[in-house]
């Protein structure tokens, strides 16, 4: 049996709002995985998916199919935030888009990118790996959105360095 689409927007909505009132993005894995255990259980959200899939597969459903999702839109709609960080003209002609991390490239070559803190050496390898593959590209900046990884002034130098080292212009942090 397929899961209704108001069913699926319904629990959606719920996740989304308890993630946010938890603060998802700064959460540890384990903490995490406790409220994925706890969302399984609760009749409201795993009964009511135990419907219309296995019960065996409910919490991998509501990880990828309905968590991932929150994620991936939190980071994409910090875009203009990330433009103001960096310092980037908003009307500047975007030529290409990049998920995984999240990123954009610009008529003129320069190459942004974001995302969380905890996936620091993904971005700065992606930046390097984006303006490598392009020829013209620079690595214009990088902004990391603090997920309690790189807190710490001592680990901001060392991933400061990392991208000095790979050729990236800046690299900025939102706490």
């Amino acid at each position: 049996m397929k899961l209704p689409n108001d069913v699926r927007d319904l629990i959606r909505a719920l996740l989304w709002q308890r993630a946010t009132d938890l603060g998802w993005s700064g959460l540890a894995d384990t903490e995490r995985s406790r409220y994925y255990e706890q969302w399984t259980r609760e009749a409201a959200i795993g009964g009511a998916l135990a419907h219309y899939m296995d019960s065996r597969k409910v919490r991998v459903y509501i990880k990828d199919s309905l968590m991932k999702p929150y994620e991936r839109a939190r980071v994409s709609g910090t875009e203009q935030e990330i433009l103001a960080v960096l310092d980037v003209d908003p009307t500047l002609e975007v030529v290409h888009r990049y998920m995984k991390p999240h990123g954009l490239r610009f008529m003129g070559g320069q190459v942004i990118a974001w995302g969380k803190s905890r996936d620091w050496k993904l971005i700065l390898m992606a930046m390097y790996e984006r303006t490598t593959l392009n020829y013209g590209a620079s690595s214009f900046g990088t902004v990391l959105l603090e997920s309690g990884n790189t807190a710490d002034e001592r680990v901001r130098i060392l991933v400061r360095g990392a991208a000095t080292r790979l050729g990236i212009a800046r690299v900025e942090w939102i706490d």
